[in-house]
This record gives C-alpha cells, sequence and structure tokens, in this order.
C-alpha cells in the first residue's frame, strides 16, 4: 500500500504533521508512505521511521493548472494507492481531485474555517476550544481506513540529539540551565515588542547558571538578536550559524524554550522540550499548541477582543497591541523557574 500525504506550507505546520505521520508508519509498517512539501523542510523528516520519504518540491516550477497537472502526471507515475491532502488549499484540492478522477481514494483535513471565524470574530466570539491540527490529521488517515493512536514523545524517540551537530558553536553542556528564546514570528500579532524581550533578557541575564541561547531567522531578526547578545556573557545568539537539522539537535538538549505562537514553539515540541508559548493576536482554542505542550505554560493577555486572528496576520482593532505589551515578564519567569526546578526533581 503506497500513500502519498501532502502538505506544501509553513515549517511550523509540517513540523504538526510529524508526531501523527511518524504514529501512523510505525503502527503500519506495511504502508510506504511518501510525504511531499516543500525542499527546506526535509530535516524534519530525517529520523522518521524506514517507510516514510520525503520528496521536495519546488512549487514554482509548476505554476498554474498546468503546471499543477504535469506533477500530477509526475506524480501518477509513482502509482500511489492514497493520497491525504493534510493541507487543503487550492494547489492540493487541483491535485488531489486529479487523483480522485483517476481511481485513487482520497481523504482531505477538515480545518474548521467556520468555528475558528467565530472564535476571532469581533462581535459574539465563541469562546470554545477547537480540535488541535494533531486531531484533524489523524482524522484524516482514519477516513483512509488507517486510525493513528499517536505514542510520539520526540524525534529522538527516548534520546537526545547528537551533540556534535552543534557542538562548535555551543560547547557541550556544561551543568547549567540551558534555555531557548525565539521572540520572533511571522507577523506583528504574535511577535512580542522589542522592549519587552529587552526587559526579559535582562532579567533572564541575572541567572549566572543559566545559558539563554536566541533562535530566529532573517536579516533584520538577526541584527536585533546580535546587539542582544553582546550586552550580557550569558546571551548567545544561535540563530544564521547551525542547519535546521543541528538547530534540532541543541533544542533536544534544552531545559526550556520561550516561544510565541510560532515554528519553534512546534520545533522545541517535536523534541520534548516543554515550551513557554506567548500569545498575542492567536489564542491555543484555535488548536495550533505545540504537541503535548501544557497550557499551564502558555502565557497571554485576556482582552476582550482577542483572539482576533486565527495566523496574526491581522492589524490590531485598538491599535496598540496590548495583547503582546502588557505581556509581564516576570510571570515568564517564574513558569520557568518552575519548569526547571520540576524537570530537576524528576
Amino acid at each position: 500500500m503506497k500513500l502519498l500525504a501532502l502538505r506544501l506550507s509553513a515549517l511550523g505546520d509540517v513540523a504538526m504533521t510529524i508526531p501523527i505521520v511518524t504514529s501512523l508508519a510505525q503502527q503500519y509498517p506495511q504502508l510506504e508512505i511518501t510525504f511531499l512539501s516543500k525542499p527546506f523542510v526535509e530535516s524534519l523528516f530525517a529520523e522518521m521511521p524506514s517507510n516514510v520519504k520525503f520528496l521536495g518540491v519546488n512549487v514554482q516550477n509548476y505554476h498554474g493548472v498546468w503546471g499543477l497537472f504535469r506533477l500530477f502526471i509526475e506524480l501518477k507515475k509513482r502509482k500511489y494507492d492514497a493520497v491525504a491532502d493534510l493541507h487543503d488549499v487550492l494547489r492540493t484540492k487541483i491535485l488531489r481531485k486529479l487523483f480522485r478522477l483517476t481511481g485513487t481514494q482520497t481523504a482531505y483535513i477538515k480545518k474548521g474555517r467556520k468555528e475558528k471565524q467565530a472564535l476571532v470574530r469581533k462581535k459574539h466570539k465563541i469562546m470554545q476550544q477547537l480540535p488541535s491540527s494533531f486531531t484533524r490529521y489523524e482524522e484524516v488517515f482514519k477516513q483512509l481506513g488507517y486510525p493513528v493512536t499517536s505514542k510520539f514523545h520526540s524525534i529522538y524517540g527516548n534520546k537526545k540529539g547528537e551533540t556534535n551537530l552543534f557542538v562548535e558553536t555551543t560547547g557541550l553542556p556544561d551543568g547549567k540551565k540551558w534555555i531557548g528564546f525565539a521572540p520572533f514570528a511571522a507577523h506583528k500579532g504574535k511577535e512580542l515588542p522589542t522592549e519587552i524581550v529587552k526587559r526579559l533578557l535582562q532579567e533572564l541575564s541575572a541567572f549566572k547558571n543559566w545559558r539563554i541561547f536566541l533562535f530566529g531567522g532573517g536579516e533584520r531578526e538577526c541584527q536585533l538578536m546580535k546587539s542582544w547578545s553582546e550586552v550580557y556573557s550569558n546571551i548567545e545568539i544561535i540563530a544564521g550559524k547551525l542547519s535546521l537539522n543541528n538547530e534540532l539537535s541543541l533544542m533536544s538538549h534544552l531545559d526550556a524554550m520561550i516561544s510565541m505562537d510560532s515554528g519553534n514553539m512546534h520545533l522545541a515540541s517535536l523534541v520534548g522540550i516543554p515550551v513557554i508559548s506567548i500569545w498575542g493576536a492567536t489564542h491555543p482554542f484555535s488548536g495550533f499548541m505545540g504537541w503535548q505542550q501544557s497550557t499551564d505554560n502558555v502565557i497571554q493577555t485576556e482582552l476582550v477582543c482577542r483572539p482576533c486572528s486565527v495566523f496574526g496576520n491581522k492589524p490590531c482593532y485598538r491599535g496598540d497591541y496590548a495583547c503582546l505589551t502588557k505581556i509581564n515578564t516576570q510571570v515568564i519567569i517564574k513558569k520557568l523557574e518552575n519548569i526547571i526546578v520540576n524537570n530537576y526533581d524528576s
């Protein structure tokens, strides 16, 4: 049985498929699973079971309907028995419909768009926990006849990543508490204001037995992080220094991660690390929490206007982004101390 899974999207979205696809592969070793996505996410699949193969596709090479038809013809030659559309956007809809028209079994994710819009609308919000993306992915495979019992802990199983993948950048674990901090996100509605980041870094730097590693990407972000890391001896920039595969290995050795509702929250979750997640315009109710992360470690400001966006890409109704500017850094510190103490005791 050959199964094709489609998810042509951002890093965090693909990361959320990993626990379910890993569990599927382990539970059904007879399945030959091909995961089609953009090439830059391939590192997420490096530790997958042997019956999972990654197929990277540059979608820019398949423009328009005719381009997608050409991609379909290429994929059809691989003789897949079933297609799981884990994305449900125009490109994947066209691909799955072409497969279905030629007799291939298909199933697709039900994203709950109406329920999510009810959650973020300006008036008469319906504040309720919606099914997680993980549950929605499980449902797709169930439709194809493969119900999944997810027992995923980490891409490394019960181990950690190889230290030789990052030792030249950080040195070996040294007995200090290693904490990741990813203060950036794709949209302003999910990103901590610079002044709050600087305040939090100052407070974190006071703990001399802690090493703080800054994760992120992009030229602007790297310049900011470089300026912050130069101020404090125990704050170090990781962004731009390691490949994705090596970053994952380093993350597996952290004691905790502080992250926005962003890709780094999901990456740390994939290696079994507790995440203190900070939410602004978005909300955990939308179903995008990291894998097996505790709601006890969620940081958010309770406002009647929240959440106002599913993805954090809408301008602030109030104009002041109070959901982020009112974040209390001491609450973050206390949650971090609690994680470290509990992990140490266990």
